[in-house]
């Protein structure tokens, strides 16, 4: 059974920081690009950043470059977000999302709520 489970969202003050974690089960994590996509309340769900199946290459959204770092862990099966000086315009639902590197086969997380507001 395929599961991506998010966890680390909340509410924080503007200028705060947090760490998304994505944990992965079921499927050869390690065969899989990895993103972070964010929507938010009335808006269309956009990408935040997207790391490479090994970790050797990442890109970034222009409105995160310099603030979130994506990185994975293979041997864990996991997937972070860490976010820093965090905007009122980062709330957003985030979501976890795996690409198959080949195939395309792709599978979502059920998202975890992030709230910057002071």
């Amino acid at each position: 059974q395929v599961q991506l489970v998010e966890s680390g969202g909340g509410l924080v003050q503007p200028g705060g920081s947090l760490r998304l974690s994505c944990a992965a089960s079921g499927f050869t994590f390690s065969n899989y690009h990895m993103s972070w996509y964010r929507q938010a309340p009335g808006k269309e769900r956009e990408l935040v950043a997207r790391i490479t199946n090994t970790g050797s290459s990442t890109n970034y959204a222009d409105s995160v470059k310099g603030r979130f770092t994506i990185s994975r862990d293979n041997a864990k099966n996991t997937v972070y977000l860490q976010m820093n000086s965090l905007k009122p315009e980062d709330t957003a639902v985030f979501y976890c999302y795996a690409k198959h590197r080949v195939s395309g086969y792709d599978y979502w997380g059920q998202g975890t709520q992030v709230t910057v507001s002071s």
